[in-house]
């Protein structure tokens, strides 16, 4: 089982949303300076680094982070590289049946440097969102800091995939991801009245670890012959 890391790391130097809250990692408690633990004191935006964009961010009457569905952020998903377009368009699922896909992670940049906003970036187009949320899909994810456009103030894909019922994964490092299935498990933190939360990302090459190896078995079988 090999295992890929898509998170950004999180820490002072992380670049955040221009305006938002930055992060701030200090110590409470030192060993070195007397106490018996050492003990670290976190503030942040919740949509530093890598993140899951809880309803409740576009959303008055939307979940919280820690009411999301929490089976959206753990199972099989695609990666498609959509290479370094202005925008991520309806055509990069031309040739995918959707009707069979529950996560869709897209790769916009070939390098992520975590430490510099990206400006400008890729957002996910209007009518793609709204393909993907009449298809099924249950979580989309992107490695932009958002699916929308830097100067939006709608937060019209925001709102389709939120209607739609469409968990949100944003600022995944894929630089090194080969497009593909993998298994995703990306889970937001359990934070009460936040509309957002960091989550650690990764990536499982393979079948699912859980999956009997009977089912597996079947699986690979079904798939060689179609």
């Amino acid at each position: 089982m090999k295992i890929h890391d898509i998170t950004q790391p999180l820490g002072n130097s992380t670049a955040v949303w221009p305006g938002d809250h930055h992060v701030d990692v200090t110590w409470t408690m030192r060993r070195d300076q007397g106490d018996s633990v050492n003990v670290a004191l976190l503030h942040t935006t919740v949509h530093a680094g890598t993140h899951a964009d809880g309803w409740l961010h576009v959303s008055d009457t939307g979940e919280t982070a820690a009411e999301m569905p929490l089976d959206a952020y753990v199972g099989r998903c695609v990666v498609i590289d959509v290479g370094n377009a202005d925008e991520v368009t309806v055509d990069v699922v031309a040739n995918i049946d959707l009707a069979h896909v529950e996560r869709v992670l897209f790769r916009t940049r070939s390098t992520i440097d975590a430490t510099e906003f990206p400006k400008p970036f890729a957002p996910i187009t209007l009518l793609l969102a709204q393909r993907l949320a009449d298809s099924g899909v249950r979580l989309v994810g992107t490695d932009a800091p958002s699916v929308d456009h830097v100067d939006s103030k709608t937060l019209d894909t925001h709102n389709v995939f939120v209607k739609g019922r469409v968990a949100i994964l944003e600022n995944l490092v894929l630089t090194d991801i080969a497009p593909g299935e993998y298994t995703l498990i990306a889970l937001p933190l359990k934070l009460v009245n936040a509309d957002s939360s960091p989550v650690r990302a990764i990536l499982i090459e393979g079948p699912p670890p859980w999956e009997p190896a009977a089912a597996q078995a079947a699986r690979e079988a079904v798939a060689a012959t179609s």
